[in-house]
């Protein structure tokens, strides 16, 4: 017979056998056989879990799964300090785009300011140049009129001066010398 079954027989006989020792004492707890019987058999299985190792096994369970989760906490907390750092960089990043956008925005507004006074100067040379050039040619415009000015008066003064000499009527041709050069002219 196995030690185990032996142990609960005895344990078992010995709850039967003592139940009426204890209701005659007046401890009424054990004075149902069928309670004591019960409470003998909670014994003996605690006692077999034990021999069995279940108490440990719980146990290493407990301890393994309280591992697991100081594990996962702590990988929470590195995860979270990670992600602490991760939005540190990103707030520094956005902030020196920030920086960068503005000062980019500064340099074309300035750029900008550069290139609107280099158009006007050069707008404004154009306009001296071309005013030049337009006074240039209204110049040789003038010159060239009273070149011809001179010449229409200058032909005009020799065919009248032919006409004086040719004619006889000296003062009659004059007057009709001074009319054609006066009509010339106009």
């Amino acid at each position: 017979m196995p030690a185990l079954f032996r142990t609960t027989l005895l344990t078992v006989s010995a709850a039967t056998l003592v139940a009426p020792a204890f209701a005659a004492t007046g401890f009424a707890t054990f004075a149902d056989p069928a309670k004591a019987l019960a409470l003998l058999a909670l014994i003996l299985f605690f006692v077999i879990c034990w021999r069995a190792g279940a108490f440990r096994l719980i146990g290493n369970a407990l301890d393994e799964r309280g591992r697991t989760i100081e594990a996962q906490i702590e990988e929470a907390r590195s995860l979270r300090e990670e992600a602490a750092k991760m939005l540190a960089e990103a707030e520094r990043k956005q902030k020196a785009a920030q920086d960068d956008a503005k000062a980019i925005v500064e340099q074309a507004k300035a750029d900008a300011k550069a290139m609107m006074e280099a158009t006007r100067e050069e707008l404004k040379q154009r306009i001296e140049r071309r005013q030049a050039l337009a006074e240039a040619r209204i110049a040789r415009a003038e010159a060239d009129a009273a070149a011809e000015v001179r010449r229409t008066a200058a032909d005009a003064a020799t065919e009248a001066a032919r006409t004086l000499l040719a004619g006889d009527n000296a003062a009659d041709q004059f007057e009709a010398a001074a009319s054609t050069i006066e009509k010339a002219l106009n």
